[in-house]
């Protein structure tokens, strides 16, 4: 490794005593499914290992459980066995091809677990689960004391370097440490020195029964954003006493599960919150790892070259690139696919109990069935439309060996991610159309942009298939007054800058309109103003009361009246993403907007929209009526081509329109590249 490198605190070894870490990047802890899977373990351990083999210093595996209550889910991972080393041991050797080290998270849910064996320090259900746990008996944690130490030996016999005993998010240990669920008046629950007691017991048990030569990560929740949360004087006690219990080195957690201030969405500024792990560094001396919304080289090599941390965790970005520190070590960090913190297919699919996997990356968690592999019979390929669909299918089949050229009418790449950029909070669907744009050059695509095909103009080019990645166009609306000029498409505000009054009504409340919402009530995004985005989700810096978060959380008040109308009668945005969808909602609502559902649109008048809603006929006064009201396949070339006997593929939003799903469009290209 050169000393010349980008990234020289990046790269800089990490020395533990016992063992040295190869750089400061450590892969955070991420559950995929694989867990549970049939023969789901050869899966995990190809996923880690294309980590490995990418540069990471350190992977922390998905959360396991120590014993049965302790499980996520009835069925969930736990390790307790001997007979259960075997596979874990599949992971760890294909791991330790490379010089990369690796920890098993030790995870006991408490009251989240989705069972109804449930247990906790005190029986409080939680907010986001049916399931009212029991409280434990004095009895139950020491045994659950034992069961960590005996996992963690079970970690060793199965060859991993280390495990990370999980103390934050809300999950058991956690529930120990706050009053917010903590209610005992026994000697594990009252005064800090209490309620921390069970984290100090395990890191204990575990250090015993492990030996020194053995990495123990805790993972402290420094910033709980719950009310009945720790204040700091207590999360520093505790972060004492875990250093002194025989820790190795403690990560940050960084607030509840049910919370409500985003911690991880696309809308939260990068590195937002390494100001915390920077003020325990002034308390204790173990090494620490900072966390959450770092997704470049960059951002990681300011938070270490300020000294906020003594490493930096990446979860995510490890699913969308495998290759991201090899990347970056070797200068290219442009070339570097960066997660844009979407949770469409990672978080959203594991609450939902399927595989995780990646929007911008549909090989992660797939890595033994979506392969890509030489062709031997190379073909010439025309691509129509450059947008996800096009890009993602012209750069996986020219890895394949296909002879690809990608048409836009448009004189930029990019189809809908240019709209999706620029709504307040998604800026970094940026990174996306870089990463293409350097791709495209990579695997020699020929790039015709402003250029619309005809059907005979791909007839003469000589191509053996075409793939129309064409896209949508938005519907239009059907009712008396569509063509009043009041009535503008979401286009025509988000792309062509058309000017929208101070009363607006949205129809449609899906996706598209939730982003015309806040691209109308947030005229400036906070993602670039982390002090800004801190005040206005109310989180309390100066941590003067517990959980740091202000009561009264300011919230920015737009100067509009903006109404968001949908005609279905559920509640307004109830198809938005399982884990981001309360974030839209709370934007929104922290804006004044009014939301509808059960709407039936009448006319558009000068007067403005006229609505029947709840039985009773309205007029909404408004300046502009915006129309989100869904898409239609753009696929004007496609009979045209099948009647001249050119083998046609449909992609992405040509071909289904329901709701813009990048997902499904970059998903169906690669499957299609594999299958050409």
């Amino acid at each position: 490794m050169s000393t010349h490198s980008p990234f020289p605190h990046v790269f800089e070894p990490l020395e533990l005593g016992f063992t040295t870490l190869s750089n400061r990047v450590l892969m955070g802890s991420m559950h995929t499914g694989l867990e549970e899977e049939k023969n789901g373990f050869d899966k995990l351990a190809v996923f880690y290992e294309e980590r490995a083999k990418g540069g990471v210093g350190l992977i922390v595996t998905g959360g396991i459980s120590p014993n049965i209550r302790g499980r996520l889910a009835p069925f969930g991972c736990q390790l307790s066995y001997f007979w259960q080393v075997g596979k874990h041991k599949k992971v760890t050797e294909a791991v330790h091809k490379y010089p990369t080290k690796i920890c098993l998270q030790l995870l006991h849910a408490g009251r989240y677990a989705y069972h109804p064996f449930s247990v906790s320090a005190s029986k409080v259900k939680a907010p986001i689960n049916p399931f009212t746990p029991s409280e434990m008996s004095v009895r139950q944690i020491k045994s659950t004391i034992k069961d960590f130490a005996h996992s963690a030996k079970l970690a060793a016999k199965a060859g991993y370097d280390g495990v990370e005993i999980m103390g934050s998010e809300g999950y058991l240990i956690n529930q120990f440490s706050c009053i917010r669920t903590n209610k005992r008046t026994d000697e594990w629950g009252g005064a800090i020195e209490n309620r921390m007691r069970l984290a100090c017991e395990i890191v204990k048990a575990v250090r015993e029964k492990v030996g020194e030569k053995f990495i123990i990560i805790f993972r402290l929740s420094m910033l709980d954003f719950v009310k009945g949360g720790n204040e700091w004087q207590d999360v520093v006690t505790m972060a004492k006493a875990i250093e002194k219990a025989g820790a190795t080195i403690i990560n940050t957690g960084i607030g509840w599960h049910e919370a409500r201030i985003p911690t991880i969405s696309t809308s939260v500024p990068r590195a937002a919150f390494t100001w915390i792990t920077e003020k325990m560094r002034k308390e204790v001396s173990l090494p620490l790892v900072t966390t959450n919304r770092i997704n470049t080289p960059e951002v990681a090599e300011k938070v270490l070259a300020d000294g906020q941390a003594d490493m930096v965790s990446m979860a995510r970005p490890f699913l969308a690139d495998p290759e991201f520190v090899n990347k970056a070590a070797n200068g290219h960090s442009e070339q570097i696919n960066t997660c844009i913190a979407c949770n469409q297919a990672c978080l959203d699919h594991v609450f939902k109990q399927q595989r995780a996997s990646c929007l911008v990356n549909p090989q992660a968690c797939y890595e033994t069935e979506l392969t890509i592999t030489k062709t031997s019979t190379p073909k010439k390929l025309a691509v129509v439309g450059a947008g996800p669909a096009g890009l993602a299918f012209s750069v996986y089949a020219a890895q394949k060996g296909h002879d690809v050229t990608l048409f836009d009418g448009a004189e930029e790449i990019g189809g809908q991610f240019n709209i999706a950029k620029q709504i307040p909070g998604k800026e970094e669907f940026y990174e996306t159309l870089r990463y293409f744009n350097v791709q495209l050059v990579l695997n020699n695509v020929e790039v015709k942009l402003g250029q619309t095909q005809s059907v005979e103009d791909l007839a003469e080019g000589g191509f053996d298939e075409v793939i129309l990645a064409t896209g949508i166009s938005p519907r239009k609306l059907t009712i008396t007054g569509a063509d009043h000029p009041k009535v503008l498409s979401y286009l025509q505000v988000v792309k062509e800058k058309v000017p929208v009054g101070n009363k607006v009504a949205i129809i449609g409340a899906g996706g598209i309109g939730f982003d015309v919402g806040c691209y109308l009530a947030e005229q400036h995004s906070l993602s670039e103003n982390a002090d800004a985005w801190m005040e206005n989700w109310g989180v309390d810096k100066n941590y003067e009361k517990g959980g740091a978060i202000k009561s009264d959380g300011a919230q920015q008040h737009t100067d509009r009246e903006i109404y968001l109308l949908q005609r279905k009668t559920t509640k307004v945005g109830a198809g938005l993403g399982k884990t981001t969808g309360w974030i839209h909602r709370a934007t929104l609502k922290n804006n004044g907007v009014k939301m509808y559902g059960g709407v039936t649109y009448q006319k558009v008048d000068d007067q403005g929209l006229h609505i029947l809603h709840e039985g009773e006929s309205k007029v909404l006064v408004v300046d502009n009526v915006i129309v989100c009201a869904g898409q239609e396949p753009e696929r004007s070339l496609y009979d045209g081509l099948l009647s001249k006997n050119i083998t046609t593929h449909l992609i992405g939003g040509a071909d289904v329109a329901a709701e813009l799903d990048a997902k499904r469009a970059i998903r169906q290209a690669l499957t299609l590249a594999i299958s050409i």
